[in-house]
């Protein structure tokens, strides 16, 4: 698929696979953590339970936090990074394509406090007021039948939603919009990624122009600068001595922190869909573990023919004990021994019983046996 991808002349211009895999790192961010705190809030309700309860503004904090550091110094955010992509500042005039795939680093493409604040806006705000906005719609009943919703909620939102006042009608016309500018954005953003699939346009998201900056995968330079930095953090200044290291290393500790969470997040994702996938119902893993009840109970053994009942051949399978012939439309009596349905209705109706156990049964409890 590298060939909607400008042909392959432009090796750094990322594929649209690629942006939309990081898009999807992102949206499991959240989901994780908020399982992670519900989990925890169950055992420190004390600390927890209102951070649960605000989940929207303190993900919407810890990424602003997250996002900016990674913004600084990667000039990425933090699922792009992980990708390994990067934000560049759009030139005023761009340069040849095949010298900027093996020049150096330009100086001019670092983002600047402009960029970054414009980045956060819409990696941080515009996900969370949609989030909120989601939340309302849900509050105000947008995905719940009228029936439901005048049974189930019948409370101060029912009555606001009916009370004719300029409040009430903005509700109304939220719960009515929402849907449909809900749908409008998502649809933008499927023309935006045709046409950046098709190369119509050097942005899958059309904000990324309004913010002055592309995508771009990293290159060489980027690595080796990379691995530069890295080493140099590693090694003590032997200028500084031991200690102004150790010193420097403890100050540095936040951002050793937030470099972690390219391990650590990831991580955690893997491991909270491994614990749904672990207790969900359909898992096979459920059926390897043993049930808090006890082992399953095995059915009961068939009931043996009465010496005063018809006779019964065990090796004699298809053949109806009554009529000894070819069972047809089999039918099942309380007792577990199958018969022709006609034989076991006239048996059962005349006598009460199954001819063979002479175990009591009525017309009632005949099954019939679908072979």
């Amino acid at each position: 698929m590298e060939f909607f991808n400008d042909r392959g002349t432009d090796p750094l211009k990322p594929s649209l696979f690629e942006l939309i895999a990081q898009e999807q790192l992102k949206d499991l961010l959240q989901p994780a953590l908020k399982y992670v705190l519900a989990v925890f809030a169950q055992r420190y309700p004390r600390y927890l339970l209102r951070i649960v309860n605000r989940h929207e503004e303190f993900y919407a904090l810890i990424m602003l936090l997250v996002e900016r550091y990674y913004l600084r110094k990667y000039n990425a955010s933090f699922s792009e990074n992980f990708y390994g992509l990067k934000r560049r500042r759009l030139p005023y005039i761009e340069t040849e394509r095949t010298k900027a795939a093996v020049g150096g680093i330009p100086a001019g493409e670092a983002l600047r406090s402009r960029e970054i604040g414009r980045s956060l806006l819409f990696l941080v705000g515009v996900p969370y007021l949609r989030a909120k906005a989601h939340d309302y719609y849900e509050e105000l009943g947008g995905g719940l039948s009228a029936d439901v919703l005048q049974e189930g909620m019948g409370t101060r939102q029912l009555q606001a939603l009916t009370e004719d006042t300029l409040k009430a009608r903005l509700k109304r016309g939220f719960k009515a919009s929402y849907p449909w500018l809900n749908a409008s954005f998502e649809a933008w953003l499927l023309l935006c990624n045709m046409a950046y699939l098709f190369d119509r346009t050097p942005f899958y998201r059309p904000w990324l122009s309004w913010i002055g900056v592309d995508l771009r995968r990293l290159g060489s330079e980027d690595f080796r600068a990379a691995a530069l930095a890295a080493q140099n953090k590693l090694s003590p200044d032997r200028q500084l001595g031991v200690l102004a290291w150790i010193r420097r290393t403890v100050v540095a500790s936040p951002n050793l922190l937030l470099d972690s969470l390219r391990l650590l997040l990831p991580t955690a994702i893997f491991f909270v869909k491994f614990l749904e996938w672990w207790y969900s119902p359909g898992s096979p893993a459920r059926s390897l573990s043993t049930s808090p009840l006890g082992p399953a109970v095995p059915p009961p053994q068939m009931l043996l023919p009465h010496p005063q009942g018809i006779p019964f051949d065990k090796e004699s399978y298809g053949t109806c004990p009554i009529c000894h012939k070819s069972i047809s439309n089999a039918t099942a009596l309380p007792s577990g021994y199958v018969f022709c349905y006609r034989c076991a209705f006239d048996e059962v109706e005349k006598h009460g019983r199954c001819p063979v156990t002479l175990l009591p049964a009525r017309v009632w409890q005949l099954r019939k046996v679908l072979v």
